[in-house]
């Protein structure tokens, strides 16, 4: 479930960034950058429990994260909306206006979904604008996914209970060139949320002093 956590505040000994003179005030008040971090990957590939890992990283070093996924957005603004390709459109549409109000505020948001168009990703990406947009690939091999299936959903989709089910029979197009690439089936949760805080920090995002 989606949680708004942290504060802009100094976390223990550690310093947060100092976003520039320039930057929205939001931002400057938070000492981060307002972002997107966009978690998409076949279903059972790790997308929320690592966006939520990321969050608590960031909540430990003082910084305001909010994780948007299906348990509080499915379930409330699209609630509306099935899985047929239109509705998976008009759902990722919806996702990157409400990721987009966040980030404006000078929140790090996550966002844990399928998306599994390319086109739909993108299109968030040029609302967002350059830099604010980060593509996060958790690429894991359907065959492992499918062994992990802890709601058994996999296995409904196999005999055909659930229509539209993406990797099954419903198409995902990967990211052809994401600004970072996690490998679930071979990197733990926390080694995975490292990279990501790494790659904040490298890019000005947060901080990188401790």
């Amino acid at each position: 479930m989606g949680h708004l956590v942290g504060y802009g505040g100094l976390a223990g000994t550690g310093k947060p960034c100092e976003p520039e003179d320039d930057a929205p005030l939001s931002e400057q008040l938070l000492r981060q950058r307002g972002v997107v971090l966009w978690f998409t990957g076949l279903p059972g590939s790790g997308k929320s429990t690592i966006a939520n890992e990321v969050a608590h990283m960031l909540h430990r070093r003082g910084h305001l994260t909010y994780v948007l996924d299906g348990d509080n957005v499915r379930h409330g603004l699209n609630k509306d909306l099935g899985f047929s390709p239109e509705d998976r459109e008009e759902n990722i549409r919806r996702i990157g206006e409400v990721a987009n109000l966040f980030a404006d505020a000078g929140v790090i948001t996550m966002t844990a979904f399928i998306s599994p168009y390319r086109r739909d990703r993108e299109r968030v990406r040029r609302l967002l604008g350059d830099g604010r947009f980060i593509e996060i690939y958790v690429n894991c091999p359907l065959e492992v996914c499918e062994r992990r299936d802890p709601k058994g959903m996999y296995a409904k989709a196999r005999r055909g209970e659930i229509p539209e089910f993406t990797g099954i029979s419903a198409p995902y197009e990967p990211p052809e060139n994401p600004e970072i690439e996690l490998r679930t089936d071979s990197m733990s949760v926390e080694e995975c949320a490292e990279k990501v805080v790494e790659y904040l920090e490298r890019e000005g995002i947060i901080s990188d002093e401790e």
